[in-house]
């Protein structure tokens, strides 16, 4: 077995169902990755998301989880920051490469530059440790919910996940893809749903807190400096395929909005 792969009986049998579930068709079973050097946490947290009914695959560093989230794609990955060989910042870097994978950071309460440094790289949220499995597991379900939004809920209000078209923008929820200019912008979940929160209204100015509400669970706080990071991450993402961009403004002590060219 590779070094840094946890498997005890717990992930046997959970890799053993994954396997029938998938052998007889009965549907997606959402697969969480663990990735944290502490086997005290790897196995708490394993037996929560578990009894929610999650898959769950354990690395206990960074290298081993590079190998393995390439190889088997979970739908969302809970990374700790400090590691050894490989920590949750390198790997997370490393991903967003070739990957937008949903992420949420561990982090502890003396790694704020850490944290905000993940939150630049594409990271979706973080967590402080010590933290609650109850409030790890409803982060999960957070952010898989924006990951994958009920079709029936959609159908059952009224919306259709129309493609959004502004100016150089094109933006599909259904594909969760993103264009400018016709070249592709990669985009995580969070990224994603704030810039459509944005751009569904041109020149309108967004709040951080409508944007925390468009992007985040109800049941989620998160404070400006999140919403503020991923503003930044949003525009170096465009510069990198376009120079002039300049379609999100900020409105200082406002918020911010987009400016259809």
């Amino acid at each position: 077995m590779p070094e840094g792969m946890l498997m005890d009986e717990t992930e046997k049998r959970a890799s053993q169902d994954a396997d029938d579930t998938s052998k007889k068709g009965r549907g997606h079973m959402p697969t969480i990755a663990l990735v944290d050097d502490d086997r005290n946490i790897l196995t708490s947290v394993s037996m929560a998301l578990e009894a929610e009914g999650y898959h769950v695959l354990t690395y206990t560093d960074g290298a081993a989880a590079l190998a393995g989230l390439s190889a088997t794609p979970p739908d969302v990955a809970v990374f700790d920051i400090k590691m050894p060989r490989m920590d949750g910042i390198e790997l997370l870097r490393r991903l967003r490469q070739k990957s937008d994978l949903p992420v949420i950071f561990l982090t502890s309460k003396d790694d704020e530059i850490d944290e905000l440094f993940g939150l630049k790289m594409g990271a979706d949220d973080y967590i402080t440790k010590p933290f609650s499995q109850r409030l790890l597991v409803e982060r999960v379900k957070a952010v898989l919910r924006r990951v994958a939004p009920k079709v029936e809920g959609a159908a059952a209000d009224g919306t259709e996940k129309v493609v959004l078209e502004r100016g150089q923008l094109v933006l599909d929820p259904e594909r969760h893809s993103c264009t400018w200019a016709a070249k592709e912008v990669v985009l995580t979940v969070t990224e994603f749903l704030i810039l459509q929160a944005l751009a569904q209204r041109p020149g309108y100015v967004k709040s951080r807190d409508s944007l925390m509400d468009a992007a985040y669970d109800d049941q989620v706080y998160v404070d400006d400096r999140t919403i503020d990071s991923h503003i930044k991450r949003l525009r170096k993402k465009f510069k990198e395929v376009d120079d002039n961009f300049d379609a999100i403004e900020t409105l200082y002590g406002v918020g911010y909005r987009y400016r259809e060219g």
